[in-house]
């Protein structure tokens, strides 16, 4: 018989994961995987199965085509004229972190867990980032294959 996974038999693990010259969408897709933890063989659905994600260099994301220019993130307040919008090039001035963070939460599933899993994910625009002493003890740095 096949024994269901517990909370209990549940580790998470560290990844550290530069974002120099990688592409968006596909960066936001590997990221997502891990968080969710979907390739460890005990993933279920209603569990949080997945790992921590510590992001580096996030000004440094690619992005296709015109994208810099014509890409339009929006955000409403909830009040009349609370509409603001913003292109990625400007987006990447301000704060380089939230286009990522924004790629890799529309990839999550849209339920219970999505705010405990995006917890999980630490982004920095550049190299500095307090949790060397979490990744030495793994050991494990992710550079996305091209």
């Amino acid at each position: 018989m096949t024994e269901s996974t517990k909370k209990k038999d549940i580790k998470h693990n560290w990844h550290l994961i530069d974002a120099q010259g990688e592409i968006l969408g596909r960066l936001a897709t590997k990221i997502a995987e891990l968080l969710i933890g979907k390739t460890k063989p005990n993933f279920v659905r209603y569990l949080d199965c997945g790992d921590y994600a510590v992001v580096i260099n996030a000004k440094k994301v690619a992005a296709t085509g015109k994208k810099e220019k014509q890409k339009v993130y929006t955000r409403y307040s909830g009040y009349p004229g609370g509409l603001k919008k913003e292109t990625l090039e400007n987006l990447r001035a301000r704060k380089p972190e939230e286009i990522i963070k924004h790629a890799v939460r529309g990839m999550l599933p849209k339920n219970k867990l999505q705010d405990k899993i995006m917890t999980r994910l630490y982004i920095f625009s550049d190299e500095k980032h307090p949790y060397d002493d979490k990744l030495k003890n793994q050991n494990a740095k992710i550079k996305m294959t091209k």
